[in-house]
């Protein structure tokens, strides 16, 4: 549940949230929050820790700014090789068109960054706090204290991918302490934070959390700590990290079907994305963490917009009738879905990566079509349940309501199927994942051998075909990865760490291919952010 932690306010917009001055700490009316007088015990200090969950969960629930409603991470996952910008808005314009309209007046740029610093003011504020005289146990001091630095160290995860160098702070921010002299740290010592903080949560977070589902684990730590290794090219250390969650029980891979749909037509791989699935009391023993959203819940309600992103506008796509005329044949369905608007897509070459016996591109990972439903609808000639096949021959273009959709983000509200948002519980890292950095950890150590092992893990459970080791190179890693976690993973940070980001762009992406240049591997430092460092200047990014 949401929990303002601390009376804030916003002294350098989108880079640092300040609490209260001291007065106002001072304040004795019981009935004003304020750090001093919530951190005191555990219900305090999980009142805290319950905020910094709702931070996260904001990475796929959007901001809401001038009456519009952005995924958040949105740069995270289009302007890639493998998805693009289906809307025809300034947002994903900037993924499709980059040049002038990437800039540092992108006003989602000042969401991103306000929000992630907000959310490691938050876990420094925790961290602070349960350092001070309080009445918590030692082992709930420092459990409050490993989650907490698991997000601080996940917020500077999408910092310094995001914009490289970035301000490092890792104390307490008041009202006593404003600066003006923000100075961005190199990306090296940002990345020795984020190790430390990891490092710590991984000694006190748990292997499994029955009785509270979406607590992250330490199996999600170990994950992050085998990407970083890879990152900083300490291959081993990566691969110890990887094996550390793919040998474990309580981690292994969903090979059987399982659920509530079990027994009706799937694959064990789409029974993953089933609402009623995501937690491990569904007997899923695959995820690491899982966001936990409620509707019509006080105080607590949670929802996402992966749904309203990914699932295309199939209710808008015209069918025309041998007259000549073109209806929408269409009507919004629990059987399609629900309501998306189709921002984002796949690729043309995203769509193509898969064999016909891959159960991750089959059509219950897929829509690849729709039947007639809207008998108001429908076109001359046409019948109520024709199937319409949708175009996945042309290359990609904008506002294009005939062009397959991702199946991972279906939901529909038990109250409105026309609802925007979704409130279901869903994975955030799961260990199939894991497989991918153990893979690619064995590559760059030359044991090629035991690098197609870990993608067969994954391609047995999909039933296609096995990869020998003359076959595994790192673009077929890459490849793999789309398979696999298509729409999961932050798929900008994952060719900018192994250095492919450009050149796939450019291969694979033909809106992006034209105008994407090598100044935009990072994005421009949020313009009322250098503004706001008023006593030294902070450099831009190059060709900004």
């Amino acid at each position: 549940m949401k929990l303002i932690t601390q009376t804030i306010q916003l002294v350098i917009i989108a880079l640092i949230l300040t609490g209260c001055s001291k007065d106002a700490l001072n304040e004795s009316s019981p009935s004003i929050l304020t750090a001093d007088n919530l951190y005191k015990d555990k219900a305090g200090f999980d009142a805290g820790i319950n905020g910094l969950y709702d931070e996260a969960r904001r990475s796929r629930s959007g901001s809401t700014y001038g009456g519009s409603t952005n995924l958040m991470l949105e740069p995270a996952f289009i302007g890639v090789d493998n998805a693009y910008g289906n809307y025809e808005d300034a947002y994903e314009r900037v993924f499709n068109s980059w040049g002038a309209n990437n800039n540092a007046s992108v006003l989602h740029y000042r969401y991103i960054w306000s929000w992630l610093y907000e959310t490691i003011n938050a876990a420094n504020t925790i961290i602070n706090r349960a350092g001070q005289p309080n009445n918590l146990s030692e082992n709930d001091k420092n459990m409050a204290m490993a989650e907490a630095r698991f997000f601080r160290a996940w917020a500077y995860r999408h910092l310094t991918y995001l914009w490289g160098d970035v301000p490092l702070t890792l104390e307490e921010s008041s009202g006593t302490n404003i600066k003006t002299d923000w100075q961005r740290t190199p990306v090296a010592d940002v990345r020795k934070a984020m190790e430390a903080d990891w490092l710590f949560a991984e000694q006190y977070l748990p292997e499994t959390s029955p009785s509270n589902p979406g607590k992250v684990l330490k199996g999600a730590v170990q994950h992050y700590l085998a990407e970083l290794y890879l990152t900083t090219n300490q291959n081993d250390k990566a691969r110890d990290y990887a094996l550390k969650v793919t040998t474990n029980g309580n981690y292994r891979l969903v090979t059987t079907r399982y659920g509530a749909n079990a027994t009706k037509p799937g694959t064990p791989f789409t029974d993953l994305f089933l609402d009623g699935n995501a937690n491990r009391t569904a007997v899923n023993t695959e995820p690491l963490w899982v966001i936990q959203n409620e509707l019509n819940v006080a105080g607590g309600e949670g929802s996402n917009i992966m749904r309203r992103y990914w699932v295309n506008r199939y209710y808008s796509l015209a069918v025309t009738g041998t007259d000549g005329k073109s209806k929408n044949p269409f009507a919004v369905s629990a059987d399609y879905g629900g309501r998306g608007i189709g921002r984002l897509a796949p690729t043309k070459f995203a769509l193509s990566l898969y064999s016909t016996n891959d159960d991750r591109g089959s059509d219950y990972a897929w829509r690849f079509s729709y039947a007639i439903n809207n008998p108001a609808g429908i076109p001359v000639g046409r019948s109520l349940g024709d199937v319409i096949q949708l175009d996945r021959t042309s290359n990609e273009k904008t506002t294009n309501p005939n062009w397959p959709s991702t199946r991972k983000w279906d939901y529909v509200s038990p109250i409105d199927v026309t609802v925007d948002r979704q409130y279901n519980d869903q994975i955030m890292v799961r260990s199939a994942e894991t497989y991918l950095i153990l893979a690619e950890a064995y590559l760059k150590l030359g044991n090629l051998d035991l690098a197609a092992g870990a993608i067969n893990a994954l391609r047995d459970r999909a039933h296609t075909d096995r990869v020998t080791a003359g076959q595994v190179t790192l673009d077929f890693i890459l490849d793999e990865r789309s398979r696999e976690l298509f729409s999961e993973e932050e798929r900008r940070y994952t060719l900018l760490r192994t250095g492919k980001w450009l050149e796939r762009v450019k291969l694979y992406n033909k809106l992006a291919a034209p105008f994407v240049t090598d100044r935009d591997k990072l994005l421009p430092i949020p313009q009322n952010v250098i503004d706001a460092n008023l006593t030294s200047k902070m450099p831009q990014n190059l060709g900004y």
